[in-house]
Order: C-alpha cells, then sequence, then structure tokens
C-alpha cells in the first residue's frame, strides 16, 4: 500500500482503525503519520454518520462506541472527508464493480457520498473476499479499488 502512488504522493488520508477480524489498519495508519501524511480518522456520531480527527500517534486513541477505537483530537467535521486526497474505507466484501458490502449501517456509504470523483476510494481486502457480487441498493457508494493480500492493489470499475 505505502508504494501506491497516489497514496505517496497524498497530503491527507482518510482512513479507519480495524477492529475485530478486518485486515489490520494501526500499522499503515502510523507509517502514513510518521512519514508526514495528515491522516483523518472517524468518529461515530449518535446518528451513524462519521465525524473526522486527526491521528497524532498511537496514544491519542482512545475507546469509542461499538468497541471501535477513534482520535481524541478536536473534531473537524462531517465534511473534512472531502479535503482528503485517498480514502480508505471497510468492507466485508466487494464486487467488481466497486460495491462494497459494509456492516450495515450505512456510516461509510454516507461519507464517501460526500467525496469527489476524481478521489481514490479502496477497501482493504482478505483474499476470498473480492466477490461477484453484493447486495446493493440506491444510498449504496462503491469504492474505486481494493487492496488484495495476494494481487495487491486493483482498479474497479
Amino acid at each position: 500500500m505505502l508504494g501506491l502512488p497516489e497514496l505517496e504522493m497524498a497530503g491527507t488520508v482518510a482512513a479507519y482503525v480495524s477492529v475485530g477480524t478486518e485486515p489490520a489498519t494501526q500499522g499503515l495508519i502510523f507509517a502514513l503519520w510518521k512519514r508526514g501524511t495528515y491522516v483523518l480518522l472517524p468518529v461515530l456520531l449518535a446518528d451513524g454518520d462519521l465525524d473526522w480527527a486527526s491521528y497524532e500517534g498511537p496514544d491519542s486513541l482512545v475507546p469509542g462506541p461499538r468497541g471501535l477505537l477513534e482520535p481524541s483530537e478536536r473534531r473537524r467535521g462531517v465534511m473534512s472527508i472531502t479535503s482528503a486526497d485517498l480514502v480508505i474505507a471497510p468492507a466485508l466484501a466487494v464486487d467488481g464493480t466497486g460495491r462494497r458490502l459494509g456492516r450495515g449501517g450505512g456510516s461509510y456509504d454516507r461519507a464517501l457520498a460526500r467525496v469527489g470523483p476524481a478521489v481514490l476510494t479502496m477497501a482493504l481486502l482478505y483474499d476470498g473476499e473480492l466477490v461477484d457480487e453484493v447486495p446493493a441498493g440506491d444510498h449504496d457508494q462503491a469504492v474505486r479499488a481494493v487492496a488484495l493480500p495476494s494481487h495487491g492493489i486493483s482498479r474497479l470499475g
């Protein structure tokens, strides 16, 4: 991931702190931060939307709702994702058109709807999670790429 040109050139990356069995993101977030990338991480709001705050190292993460780790820094607002040069979103599965299966809350669909069409949006997956089709509704937002352990980065769409 760190060698991806869009990630190397990104001044701001919106990412997430993985939980449970999701592909680990903590090392990637730390590496981006150490090389000077401004990393935005989500803060889950009561209505299910996502606010964003800056990552300032491992000690800046605090427990949040639903077992999440969130940044303790000042919140930047739900629209701050629009400043990201690259967005990394969680997914349980993604199909060849980029439709992603999330956990059903719609938080990332709302956030991804705010991201411009020129910004690379991607999901980190395990092998086998790039599937033929995922159920999708009109509100569901697609990602433009996936990262897989065996195939690296694949563009979709």
